[in-house]
Formats: structure tokens, C-alpha cells, sequence
């Protein structure tokens, strides 16, 4: 059975990680972790979409895994297979009007559409957005429920038509229900009713937009998911985003709070009391993106027994993540190959940092990858100011650099 597996994860891959994803549907961990592993194998994992996905997990035409629609919380198998049914016998929707008037009201419910619409199964539909489901009107009525609606008495008029005296059906036309002007929702919004209805991230992570301040972190939550006594007396500093907090008061009066973290990998709860508490509580606030620095230290001695207790953490720093650039990296070295050490590219570079003054060192290394030797020279421009502007600039330009 591992040859076989080993096999088709080789030749097939898209097939065989659909395969494992939908034999794991309803663990959202290991729906996690087969995700990572997509990644890593560089298949893209696509979210749900009414006209692609499948019950399960499937691979659509380009080769993508895409996401299977039943593993959606709040959407039936009966939901599901109506739409496909459809889609099948009559092709693909083409807006939320053609989905309403044509999939059977019965099986796929509002419900339904709500969880589907938050995990962006709605987003092939180009003239709305997922925010505009929801704008309500002057009687309280959603656009959803005001599309069902629509689609119903449409099905309803289709189903009950009479034969005219000339012997063909009379329908009625109902107009469709204009569609609201709204704000769309920010990324932070999207994301966590993505999470909310799949347990996961899917068209991005909050994170993402800090890839180069997690180059400071030298941990991550998954370290604190170990034992802390390998780690006694090192520094650990992680990142993350605060997903819930409870402040509280003790016996004595005192300030503590426990919150939950969460990263790329893992999630953890943690708790920070006394002097940490009170110099650092002000960071503690759900949907904030926090760099964290602790101390392992070693657990207290039982004055009775003489055995140490289990290890601790000393909070010695809180930033967020907004920050850290500024306040963390010292310098940036930027690599160049010295074939192309040209005249136009040195000034197209020059123009560029130029552009971004600041406090902070700039440095070139110049290497020759056939000689195997390598130069590092300072920069005789005045210091620059790191943005991830700038960064996303030299990668765009596939220029190498790195942060310190």
C-alpha cells in the first residue's frame, strides 16, 4: 500500500491529495495539514465554487484541487447534489438569479446559500459580491432572501402554467430584485467568515501580508505545543494574530488575562499575569497582529519535594506586526550576480532606493557563482526605509535580499 500511495502521489498528485483531503472532510485539522502539504507540493487548493466543485474535494481542468462543497458547514449533501444536478443537466449558473430560478429551493435552502456565499462559492458570479448577499433593504430583507424569493415564485409560476387555448404555456415575467450598492468586506471580514463556515483560511491568511516581519520570529506556535524543558533559558519570539481574549480579576485583585494566538501552523492559549500583565494588556485585543518575545524559564522548586515544576514563560515583549519592520531590521543586503552588475541596472536599482529615504543600513553583496567568490560592500547612499512596498518592488524585479 505505500508503493501504491507513494506512486500515485508521485504521478498523480492532484488525484491522490483530493482523494486524501475528501477521506478527511470532516477533521479540520487534518484538512489543515493536507493543505500545508499542497502547498508544499506547490498543487493550488482552490475554495468552493457552484460551478466547479463537487460534493468532495475534485481536480478541475487546470489542475487544481478544488474545493468539495459538502465540506462547508451548514450544507447538505442533498443541497449539494441538487445544484450539481442541475449544473450538470443545464449547464453552468450564471448569476444568482439563474441559480435561483433554476436549483430546487427545497433541498439547497437559504442556509445553505449563506455558508456557500461566505466560503466564496458565489465569487464566479461577477456583477456581485459576497458582502452585497447580505445588505438588507427597508424592510429588513437581505438581497439573498429577496433572489430566493424571486426564484421561487418563478419556479412556482413555471410549475403551475396553464395551456392557453392555442396550446401554449402562459408564464408570468417576474423582474428581478435590483441588486444593493454596498462597501465589500475587508480582508480581515472574509477571512474569518471563511473560518467560520469551513474551519480554515481559504483564499488567504491573515498573515500573508507580513511574510517579511515573520522573518524576525525564531519560533513558532507549534514549539509551545512541545516540551518547554528543551527549551529552558532561550528567547523565543513568535507572531500571530489574537483571536479571542478574556481579561480577568483574581482573589487578590489582580489583573490577568488568558488569549488565544494563532499562526500559519497551530494555536495556542496563553496566559500572562502580574507586571507583564499590566505593562502589555494593552496589546490584547481580538483581531490584533502581535510579534511576541518570551522567556523559557525554569520551572519553580516544590520547597517540599525539591523537584522542579513544569516550565514557565516570561512575556518580555509585545509589538505589532505593523511595526516590527521599523523597530527590528537594522540593514537590508541586497545580492547581485556580477554579471549583472550593468550600468542600467545599477542606476534603474539606484533610482529606486533612492526613492525611500529612511534610518535604516543598506549593504550589496556581489557574488560570482563560477569563481565561488562572494563581496560585501556598504552602500554610499544615504540609509534607506524598509517597506514591504520596497520588498515587493525587488521581487517583482527578482532582485535577492536580506532582512537583518
Amino acid at each position: 500500500i505505500a508503493y501504491q500511495t507513494a506512486y500515485l502521489k508521485a504521478h498523480y498528485p492532484a488525484e491522490y491529495m483530493a482523494s486524501v483531503l475528501s477521506n478527511n472532510m470532516n477533521d479540520i485539522k487534518a484538512v489543515s495539514f493536507f493543505m500545508e502539504e499542497c502547498k508544499r507540493m506547490g498543487l493550488a487548493v482552490l475554495g468552493p465554487d457552484l460551478n466547479e466543485s463537487f460534493l468532495k474535494f475534485s481536480v478541475n481542468a487546470e489542475g487544481a484541487v478544488r474545493f468539495g462543497m459538502a465540506a462547508v458547514n451548514g450544507v447538505g449533501a442533498a443541497a449539494v447534489r441538487a445544484i450539481i444536478r442541475e449544473r450538470e443537466e443545464n449547464g453552468h449558473y450564471s448569476s444568482i438569479f439563474d441559480l435561483a430560478k433554476r436549483v430546487d429551493l427545497r433541498a439547497a435552502n437559504k442556509k445553505s446559500f449563506d455558508s456557500l456565499i461566505k466560503a466564496g462559492a458565489f465569487d464566479s458570479f461577477t456583477d456581485t459580491h459576497r458582502a452585497q448577499y447580505f445588505a438588507t433593504d427597508e424592510k429588513g430583507l437581505t438581497f439573498l432572501e429577496r433572489a430566493m424569493k424571486f426564484g421561487s415564485k418563478y419556479q412556482e409560476n413555471e410549475n403551475s402554467a396553464q395551456v392557453s387555448m392555442f396550446g401554449e404555456a402562459s408564464t408570468v415575467q417576474f423582474p428581478e430584485p435590483d441588486i444593493p450598492e454596498c462597501e465589500t468586506w475587508g480582508t480581515m471580514e472574509t477571512l474569518g467568515k471563511e473560518k467560520e463556515v469551513v474551519g480554515i483560511y481559504i483564499s488567504a491568511h491573515p498573515l500573508d501580508d507580513f511574510k517579511n516581519e515573520l522573518s524576525f520570529c525564531n519560533a513558532n506556535l507549534s514549539h509551545f505545543k512541545e516540551d518547554l524543558s528543551k527549551y529552558v533559558g532561550m528567547n523565543l519570539s513568535f507572531a500571530g494574530i489574537i483571536t479571542d481574549v478574556q481579561h480577568r480579576i483574581s482573589k487578590a485583585g489582580k489583573g490577568w488575562a488568558t488569549f488565544f494566538i494563532e499562526d500559519y501552523y497551530n494555536n495556542n492559549e496563553f496566559r500572562i499575569f502580574g507586571e507583564e500583565y499590566l505593562k502589555f494588556r494593552h496589546f490584547l485585543v481580538p483581531n490584533s497582529f502581535l510579534f511576541i518575545k518570551t522567556v523559557i524559564k525554569a520551572g519553580w522548586i516544590n520547597k517540599n519535594t525539591g523537584v522542579a515544576g513544569e516550565p514557565r514563560l516570561q512575556f518580555t515583549d509585545f509589538k505589532l506586526l505593523h511595526d516590527t519592520m521599523d523597530e527590528l531590521c537594522k540593514k537590508i543586503t541586497i545580492q547581485i550576480p556580477v554579471q549583472e552588475v550593468t550600468e542600467d541596472h545599477i542606476t534603474n536599482l539606484q533610482q529606486l532606493l533612492e526613492t525611500n529615504p529612511g534610518k535604516q543600513n543598506l549593504y550589496f553583496t556581489i557574488w560570482d557563482e563560477k569563481e565561488k567568490i562572494e563581496l560585501n560592500l556598504p552602500s554610499r547612499i544615504p540609509k534607506i526605509k524598509i517597506t514591504n512596498e520596497l520588498l515587493s518592488t525587488l521581487e517583482k524585479e527578482q532582485i535577492n535580499f536580506k532582512l537583518n
